[in-house]
C-alpha cells in the first residue's frame, strides 16, 4: 500500500453573506475563509479493493455518509483510481460547530489521493470534484491560508496570507443545525435577497481592513434564539479581540487577537469550552510514502 498523511486544518469565516437561493436549492454565498492550526490528522492508504474509514475522537456516522469517504469515492469515480482505500482520521476539530471539520477531512483526502495518484488531477479538476461535495470543500482542498469565495464556494480568489494571529474559539454547549439556520434567516428576509458586495481587493489586504468587513448573516438569527452567542462575542471583544463573531452557521464563536489573550479570564466568563489556536501563513503539505 502507498500512504499519504496530512493535517486537515479547520477554517473560519471572517465574513459570511448568504445571497440568493439557486434553482438547485442551494444558496449562493460570499465569504472570506482563513485557515487555522487546529486540524484533524488524516492518513490515506491505497491498494487492494476494500474501501474503509476509521475515525477516533468523535462519532462521525456510517461510512457511506461520511464526507471524507464520499470524497474518496468521488475521486475514484472521476479518475478511475484507486480501486481500494483505507482512511484513518484522528478527530480534533469539534464536530458540527461551523469550523468545517468534515469538509476539511474531505479536502485532505482529495489532496492525499492526488498526491498518491499515478496520474494526478490538475488543480481545476480536483476543485471540480470538491465542488460536488459541499460549499466549504473546494477551499479546504487548496493550500491557501486566505481566500475570497463566492457562488457555492467553488469560485475563489486566493489572497496573500496575513501575519499569524492568536485565535480563541468558544464552543457553546449546544449545536446549530445548518438547515435550521437557513430557515431562520429566510424567515427574516423580504423576497429579494441581498446582492453580492463589490469588494476592492485593497480592502482585504490586512487584518484591520478585514475587521471592517467582518460579519456573519447567520449571527443575528442564531443569537436571537441563543443569547449566549451575543454574551460570548461581548466577552471576546472586552478581552481585546479585533474580530469576534460566529463562524459558519454556528455555534462556535471566535476571537482574533494580535497579542496573546488572557485565556483564563475568558474561560471564567464565557458559557462554553475554550480552545486556543492560531491562524496560519502556510497550510501543511501532504506527506507521501510508497
Amino acid at each position: 500500500m502507498s500512504v499519504a498523511r496530512v493535517t486537515a486544518q479547520a477554517k473560519l469565516n471572517l465574513g459570511l453573506r448568504v445571497l440568493a437561493r439557486e434553482a438547485s436549492g442551494y444558496h449562493a454565498i460570499e465569504t472570506i475563509f482563513v485557515r487555522i492550526e487546529l486540524g484533524d490528522r488524516v492518513t490515506v492508504r491505497t491498494g487492494g479493493r476494500e474501501r474503509s474509514i476509521h475515525c477516533t475522537g468523535a462519532n462521525v456516522g456510517p461510512a457511506a455518509d461520511n464526507l471524507a469517504h464520499r470524497a474518496a469515492r468521488a475521486y475514484a469515480n472521476a479518475t478511475g483510481w484507486p480501486d481500494g482505500f483505507a482512511i484513518e482520521i484522528d478527530k480534533v476539530i469539534p464536530v458540527g460547530g461551523g469550523l468545517g471539520g468534515g469538509s476539511a477531512d474531505a479536502g485532505a483526502v482529495l489532496r492525499a489521493l492526488n498526491g498518491l495518484a499515478p496520474r494526478p488531477c490538475a488543480e481545476h479538476e480536483l476543485l471540480g470534484i470538491a465542488g460536488t461535495l459541499g460549499s466549504d470543500v473546494p477551499y479546504l482542498t487548496t493550500a491557501a491560508p486566505l481566500a475570497l469565495a463566492w457562488g457555492r464556494g467553488e469560485r475563489m480568489l486566493v489572497l496573500p496570507p496575513l501575519p499569524t494571529r492568536h485565535v480563541v474559539l468558544v464552543l457553546p454547549h449546544f449545536g446549530i443545525s445548518t438547515a435550521a439556520a437557513y430557515g431562520w434567516l429566510a424567515a427574516t428576509r423580504a423576497e429579494t435577497p441581498p446582492a453580492p458586495a463589490l469588494l476592492d481587493l485593497e480592502q482585504l489586504g490586512g487584518w484591520k481592513e478585514l475587521a471592517a468587513h467582518a460579519g456573519n448573516d447567520f449571527e443575528p438569527v442564531v443569537a436571537e434564539r441563543h443569547p449566549e452567542i451575543r454574551a460570548i462575542i461581548d466577552a471576546l471583544r472586552c478581552a481585546g479581540a479585533s474580530i469576534a463573531q460566529m463562524t459558519g452557521s454556528g455555534s462556535t464563536v471566535y476571537g482574533i487577537f494580535a497579542d496573546a489573550p488572557d485565556v483564563a479570564s475568558i474561560e471564567r466568563v464565557v458559557p462554553g469550552r475554550v480552545v486556543v489556536t492560531r491562524t496560519v501563513e502556510t497550510v501543511g503539505a501532504v506527506s507521501c510514502e510508497s
